[in-house]
């Protein structure tokens, strides 16, 4: 069971960098901000649900496993990318209506959530 848990948050992990550190800043020196700002709108929200997804079979398979500290770790990383994913039309409302203030702290916000979900994988990975 342990090669589970640590295959799950590997590959959040993965995801987490693969998009935040390799895909979205490419994304933006290839593309200007018209033509990048669709794609990165259409593609964040799935890397929020399928990391929400993996942390909730995390869970279940924690729960499975009579691992607690493995199940607090999951679901705290299901809530936040599930935040995150929720917050997603307000922060593209935000943007789309110029509302540069809301957008700013709704963006971090996210960001923030996701840099802690890749910190609770690195954790899992860890204490695995």
């Amino acid at each position: 069971m342990n090669n589970l848990y640590l295959f799950l948050a590997g590959l959040m992990a993965g995801m987490i960098l693969f998009q935040a550190a390799l895909n979205a800043p490419t994304i933006f020196k290839v593309y200007s901000e018209e033509q990048a700002g669709p794609f990165l709108r259409a593609i964040f929200p799935k890397l929020f649900l399928n990391v929400a997804v993996l942390s909730l079979i995390g869970v279940v398979l924690s729960v499975i496993g009579d691992r607690l500290l493995l199940q607090i770790l999951f679901f705290v990383s299901f809530l936040l990318m599930s935040i995150s994913y929720l917050i997603v039309p307000a922060t593209n409302k935000a943007r789309d209506e110029g509302r540069d203030k809301s957008f700013k702290y709704l963006h971090l916000l996210s960001v923030i959530l996701t840099l802690l979900t890749l910190i609770l994988c690195l954790i899992i990975l860890v204490v695995t």
